[in-house]
């Protein structure tokens, strides 16, 4: 099929994988790589990466964002939970618990889908902007409707291709699993809120002896994630703010290295990856709020992975000195959906 679009955003990657391409650069996970990563494998222990998924707790790191909602089903106009079924007939024995949840998707460790960011930008060549996202999907009108987060008080969304084509399913059916790699910021940085640049970086992975090559899947650890089960989902606002490493996603070197070097994935145990916090620089030339995003989502078509757990994984890893694991990371088949809590696992 043609490509759907004339112009597309410096530095980008639009059309690499072909003209209607819905995962980007997860098409880097090739058997061959999978294999790769399988033998990594080495003692067979296996590490939980996700966050309980009621953490950080509260509205403060996000305040679009609120806790898991778990409550039972209905039966017989009854809460389906601990039902005796000899209610509805004296011969059964059973005892039913059934139960619902109403989430955030992205409220604790998640996927970022390719439809979770996309840019103001003239894809189809008529000088005008449009919305559109990676690989010239475009987005439709922006969509207003009541803002709440109660069950019920629903409104059409999703108007645009871009949440049929780039929704968070077609992760899921690239069946993300590879071959991790582990940087470490924390043990230079401690809790310190740093900018880490491309520099620093590189520096950090020559002394460490990192490598990574063209589908590896890059997570970085801050001991972000660590602060947020310590603080037992009562986080406090200068903690989730002011605190842990990020990437700089203004260092224009940093990304070149992310287009570069083929990273599958990006993934932190930090909220955001880069510094969501950073003020705009001055001046009136158009920008991105959050430039990481734009690059690996938008240009690039990366998946973004954030508060995944990483603190227990790093110190095994350490213990072994080893960088280098399976990762298992499949988000839900949900489709449609911007993102998705994954359940990932690492395999060393």
């Amino acid at each position: 099929m043609a490509r759907r679009w004339v112009n597309r955003p410096e530095g980008s990657n639009w059309g690499e994988f072909g003209p209607d391409d819905q995962r980007g650069r997860l098409n880097l996970l090739t058997p061959e790589r999978v294999l790769n990563a399988v033998r990594e494998v080495e003692t067979g222990e296996r590490f939980c990466l996700s966050l309980p998924l009621d953490y950080p707790g509260g509205r403060l790191l996000n305040p679009r964002r609120f806790p898991p909602r778990l409550f039972a089903t209905q039966r017989g106009g009854l809460a389906n939970f601990n039902m005796p079924l000899h209610i509805t007939d004296p011969r059964l024995t059973d005892v039913v618990c059934d139960d619902a949840a109403l989430i955030c998707l992205q409220y604790s460790t998640q996927w970022d889908s390719l439809c979770h960011v996309g840019g103001w930008f003239d894809a189809d060549g008529d000088g005008e902007p449009e919305i559109v996202y990676y690989n010239g999907w475009r987005g439709g009108e922006h969509v207003v409707g009541p803002e709440t987060d109660r069950p019920g008080d629903e409104f059409t969304r999703f108007e645009g291709s871009q949440a049929r084509a780039l929704g968070i399913e077609n992760m899921a059916e690239a069946c993300v699993q590879g071959r991790g790699v582990l940087v470490d910021l924390e043990r230079r940085h401690g809790s310190a809120r740093v900018q880490v640049g491309y520099e620093e970086l590189m520096r950090i992975m020559e002394e460490d002896g990192i490598e990574v090559e063209e589908g590896d899947m890059v997570c970085f650890h801050t001991g972000f994630a660590q602060g947020l089960l310590d603080m037992g989902r009562a986080p406090d606002e200068y903690s989730l703010h002011h605190t842990c490493a990020c990437l700089d996603g203004r260092d224009a070197r940093l990304h070149d290295w992310i287009r570069d070097s083929g990273v599958a994935v990006v993934i932190g145990d930090n909220y955001g990856i880069e510094d969501t916090s950073v003020p705009l620089p001055p001046g009136d030339a158009p920008l991105a709020m959050l430039p990481l995003h734009e690059l690996c989502i938008f240009k690039l078509g990366i998946h973004i992975g954030e508060m995944f757990y990483l603190t227990g994984l790093r110190d095994r890893l350490a213990e072994l000195g080893r960088h280098r694991f399976l990762l298992t990371a499949p988000p839900l088949r949900l489709p449609g959906a911007v993102g998705s809590p994954p359940a990932p696992i690492a395999t060393l």
